[in-house]
């Protein structure tokens, strides 16, 4: 049975997503992506009751990909019951004259990509908060939701401040899409409380730290390059945590706890954060059929208070990601920014 979480009064998600940031093309960096096996396991998934799917307006060729589900879907049963969540990330060079008519073009784009009448949840992103105009940017997707063409209004990757900004505003979010793990805590310091407060869920990305959290790492050593970008920016994460010593010591406990319950590490890694508090849903990226299995496994795991807190208490000796979410992601200069591409919405 496939959990399901009541995101609004009106709209339900499956509490594992289809990720589709894996089958970009900027993803890649070494093997390309099977694209006729990934059509193969959505479809599966779809099958299975995992009806949810997550891309972006910048997820390269990804919305378009999406959308060729979406429309063999409604050719085969009539149904347009594909969820699927994408994103609105206006460009860095853009944000200073971003008006609605950008805006619209945007969405516009996004619905005829996805074979969509109306956009179910649109994740909104701005990189700079020194150009302080992100509540009057919102204020266009609130005028297409008006309009029709936007059910659900979301952010990603906002800090809490900013959130907190959009909803004194009456910016309508009801969800924010943020980087949680067992590695990254950085929602526990400000956003959690914010979101419990005001009624904004967290759909969680980054729960397996780009694939590093699963058996296929046990007892190897630090690799000098990787095949894509995921691979990059979660090593990153583990430099900062617990290193590539820590790392290997915490996939060993891991997989024992994974042996007792008779599930894989990544199960483990995905029930752990789906048992924080204000989480709605975990992204999972998918980019073959080989994931299908071992996604319903997670909601079958009986991961207890005691579990969680030996996980906490291994954590507990090293250092922790400090800020908001994605606060070092933002920081001119640093190394979680340099893997990042501002200036893809026109692709």
């Amino acid at each position: 049975m496939i959990n399901r979480f009541q995101l609004t009064a009106d709209y339900d998600i499956s509490r594992v997503i289809n990720g589709g940031w894996q089958l970009s093309d900027g993803h890649a960096l070494q093997t390309p992506n099977d694209m006729k096996d990934a059509r193969n396991a959505f479809a599966k998934l779809l099958e299975e009751g995992f009806d949810t799917f997550d891309c972006a307006d910048i997820y390269t060729g990804v919305e378009d990909f999406i959308g060729g589900l979406v429309k063999d879907r409604k050719a085969s049963t009539g149904k347009d019951d594909i969820k699927v969540h994408t994103k609105f990330v206006p460009d860095l060079n853009e944000l200073k004259t971003v008006d609605y008519d950008y805006v619209e073009r945007i969405i516009t784009r996004s619905l005829k990509r996805l074979n969509k009448e109306r956009l179910d949840l649109v994740q909104y992103h701005w990189w700079d908060y020194e150009i302080k105009r992100y509540v009057e940017v919102a204020e266009h997707l609130v005028t297409l939701q008006k309009k029709g063409l936007i059910r659900n209004i979301a952010c990603t990757n906002f800090d809490t401040p900013r959130l907190k900004d959009l909803l004194d505003a009456g910016i309508p979010v009801v969800s924010n899409q943020i980087q949680y793990s067992i590695l990254d805590h950085r929602p526990e310091y400000e956003m959690v409380k914010l979101c419990k407060d005001r009624n904004v869920k967290l759909i969680c990305y980054g729960s397996l730290s780009g694939g590093f959290l699963a058996e296929k790492w046990m007892n190897t050593l630090q690799p000098k390059s990787f095949e894509n970008r995921s691979l990059v920016k979660y090593s990153l994460i583990i430099e900062d945590t617990t290193g590539w010593d820590g790392y290997q010591t915490l996939l060993k406990m891991l997989q024992e706890m994974a042996q007792e319950k008779n599930c894989s590490v990544a199960n483990i890694a995905s029930a752990y954060v789906l048992k924080r508090e204000a989480v709605a849903a975990v992204i999972i990226g998918t980019r073959s059929s080989r994931h299908i299995e071992g996604n319903k496994k997670i909601f079958e795991i009986d991961l207890t208070e005691a579990d969680i807190a030996k996980i906490d208490g291994y954590m507990a000796q090293y250092p922790l990601l400090e800020g908001e979410p994605f606060a070092l992601e933002r920081e001119v200069g640093g190394k979680h920014r340099e893997i990042m591409k501002m200036n893809l919405a026109d692709v």
